[in-house]
């Protein structure tokens, strides 16, 4: 692959009860786990990381196929859900849901701008095949 980017992020402490930054100093956060996992909730999660990283990288995504098709779209917004759970192999595994809303499109418009776009997201190429990921497209 010839690299476009390069994105550097430490963690140090114990992972989920530490600190993670970036090498260039513009994201440090606190990591605790979530008290559904026994932890405070007091900071952010891995999962919630992940949340944020997928939606903001498919809403680029679904943008960037909508102008290739020449369609305008304004507020639209894509929510991101990652759940963790047990993979009944004695470790765990992830779940994505991914909720698209682009108001002013007809849904079946909407839905294939959505379609495109995962087929183009850099977070939907890496977890293809690897962990469950469900893209709606809802009007509200």
């Amino acid at each position: 692959m010839n690299a476009l980017y390069t994105a550097e992020a430490l963690s140090t402490g114990q992972g989920r009860e530490g600190r993670v930054a970036t090498s260039d100093g513009s994201f440090d956060v606190s990591m605790t786990p979530p008290k559904e996992l026994g932890g405070s909730g007091a900071g952010t999660n891995p999962e919630q990381l992940f949340a944020a990283g997928f939606a903001a990288c498919f809403h680029s995504a679904l943008h960037a196929v909508a102008r290739g098709r020449k369609i305008k779209i304004e507020n639209s917004t894509v929510g991101g859900r990652v759940q963790i759970g047990n993979n009944d192999e004695g470790g765990f595994k992830l779940a994505v849901e991914l909720e698209v809303v682009i108001p002013e499109l007809e849904q079946g418009l909407a839905q294939e701008l959505a379609d495109a776009a995962h087929l183009v997201c850099p977070y939907s190429n890496a977890t293809r095949g690897n962990i469950d990921v469900t893209v709606t497209v809802s009007d509200d």
